[in-house]
């Protein structure tokens, strides 16, 4: 099956144990189906403050860029650690960035607000 051909629809997951597992098929290039799950460990995603609902797309990058993917993989420590890396500096580059008034707003000067 060619890899650029194929695609990952998630179609739902389930619980088991410490890990939560999503589900994927992915239709091949001759309209073929085949059934592919990606265990994540819930005890990582907690550790790196991962939420929740970001989970299937790390998992299916994670089918995308596999090579040769096999019908039950584990999304590994490091993944869940760049994606919590990039969180961090997305979330500092946006904390540092100047207040900027917005353009509706103007100026009240202190003398025009009491006599109102």
């Amino acid at each position: 099956m060619e890899r650029g051909k194929s695609t990952f629809v998630f179609t739902g997951f389930r619980q088991d144990l410490g890990f939560r597992v999503f589900e994927f098929d992915c239709e091949g290039k001759a309209q073929t189906r085949t059934h592919h799950a990606v265990r994540a460990d819930l005890t990582l995603v907690r550790k790196y403050g991962l939420h929740i609902q970001e989970l299937p797309l790390l998992c299916r990058r994670l089918l995308d860029a596999s090579e040769a993917p096999g019908t039950s993989l584990t999304l590994p420590e490091a993944d869940m650690m760049a994606c919590a890396e990039k969180e961090t500096v997305r979330v500092r580059a946006r904390a540092r960035k100047p207040w900027q008034r917005q353009s509706g707003e103007r100026d009240v000067d202190e003398s025009e607000r009491d006599t109102k």
